[in-house]
């Protein structure tokens, strides 16, 4: 808190220089790929969002005790058929999430985005992203514009800062040459249904790749064909030996008889390497919620384990009619969210409708795959946005950690003033920085 007064008072005492520093920002936002086109490009606020030591170390235990769960229920999932049935998958997917993946990593990455207190540094789960985890090359864009945020070159503060773009392809070679017979510079494929792919990440990821002397490819997972020992592009002649899956679950299983004969039986058959395998979506489905509180389910994880999910996951049931009647009349404490969705679609928080609307919303979905959860009131933060207003305001926050092969490896930091933190729902996305201790 101390570094946001700082910068109050600076951007306060220059603000004619503040406010061309931040349509410099955006100016820049929109000449970079941060800009999808048609008005669609990446907001940003004036204050960097700041961490220090502490939360740093709150941050790794947080994903530690987390990623031991996840492990457990994939173990589960594997050897009980009782905790299989708690998951309301097909068998198709079902198929899919029992192959064994060739390398010993559960889950390669993900980002466990959590509502932190920076006053109490406590903390509840908002949601577990696996397939597709995104935002990356976003985090180290809005990095390198501080050096035209005037008010942190004038301040300098002593930071770190986490990059996650190399150290994402750090962590992915080395989960590749974990596996059996891997060599030295593989061709790496970077698959998604392109029409819905976050289209200039995947090619930052592409270009990096090629710069480390590899052969990469941005591949619509549609063009891949599969000969009987390869993977191969359809449009280039490219073989691959692993795959960067950014391909969400949902979207491959909608397009499975399209996939079946190619992408899946090369899967099926081993000759590629998947990263990450199926068995993510045990984790990324909204389903977990409610499966880490069966009591079977339960029976797998330690007495430590459950203390820690019921002090930090908030309470979610299917949205039945039952219960559509017994929280209509509790808009403000509750959310409603698909099973199995991406990017906050179909979500809807009571606090941003009136009466008449959540009550509309709430019973249109009953019975729809959808689960209402209970709704955590967002930490609030004083930021400003120089561009368009003239005032400061408080800003809910999401607080997004980054996992790489089990590890934290940095934050994505999110802030809205609306109750949903996401694009569609006025989010703004800020750098984040971890504050150094004088010894450092």
């Amino acid at each position: 808190m101390d570094e946001l007064r700082k910068f109050k008072k600076y951007i306060d005492k220059h603000w004619i220089e503040s406010k061309e520093s931040a349509l410099k920002i955006t100016m820049a936002i929109q000449n970079s790929e941060l800009n999808a086109g048609n008005g669609n490009y990446t907001r940003t606020l004036h204050v960097p969002k700041f961490f220090d030591r502490d939360d740093k170390a709150r941050f790794e235990h947080i994903v530690e005790q987390t990623y031991a769960i996840f492990r457990k229920v994939i173990v589960a999932y594997r050897s009980d058929a009782r905790i299989r049935a708690l998951f309301p998958f097909s068998k198709e997917l079902e198929e899919l999430i029992l192959l064994e993946p060739q390398y010993p990593v559960p889950i390669p990455i993900c980002r466990i985005d959590i509502f932190f207190d920076e006053n109490m540094k406590d903390f509840y789960f908002c949601e577990f992203n696996t397939d597709g985890t995104s935002a990356m090359n976003e985090n180290w864009r809005l990095n390198a514009l501080l050096e035209l945020n005037n008010a942190y070159t004038a301040l300098k503060p002593h930071v770190e800062v986490l990059e996650l773009m190399e150290t994402w392809i750090d962590a992915f070679l080395k989960t590749y040459h974990e596996t059996a017979n891997a060599k030295e510079n593989p061709n790496v494929a970077i698959v998604d249904f392109l029409e819905k792919a976050y289209l200039s990440e995947l090619y930052q990821f592409e270009d990096r790749f090629r710069k480390r002397g590899l052969v990469c490819e941005v591949v619509d997972i549609r063009d891949l064909k599969y000969d009987g020992t390869r993977l191969v592009s359809q449009k280039t002649g490219t073989p691959f030996d692993v795959v960067y899956r950014r391909a969400v679950t949902k979207d491959v299983m909608e397009h499975y008889d399209e996939l079946k004969d190619d992408f899946i039986a090369c899967v099926k058959d081993a000759n590629v390497v998947l990263i990450g395998a199926f068995q993510t979506q045990l984790v990324h489905h909204k389903c977990i919620n409610q499966v880490l509180f069966d009591e079977t389910m339960r029976g797998y994880l330690t007495k430590e384990e459950c203390a820690f999910l019921d002090n930090h996951m908030p309470k979610t049931r299917d949205l039945t009619l039952a219960v559509a009647n017994e929280i209509v009349l509790q808009k403000d404490n509750w959310i409603i969210k698909p099973k199995d969705s991406y990017a906050a679609k179909g979500v809807w928080a009571g606090c941003d409708l009136d009466q008449h609307r959540w009550a509309k919303v709430l019973f249109d979905f009953v019975d729809k795959d959808y689960i209402a959860q209970e709704y955590i009131p967002p930490f609030k933060s004083e930021n400003i946005d120089l561009v368009n207003h003239d005032h400061w305001m408080m800003y809910s926050n999401l607080t997004g950690l980054y996992t790489y092969n089990g590890v934290f490896a940095g934050v994505y930091s999110r802030m809205s003033d609306s109750g949903i933190i996401s694009t569609q729902y006025n989010e703004k996305t800020v750098a984040t920085l971890f504050l150094r201790g004088n010894q450092d």
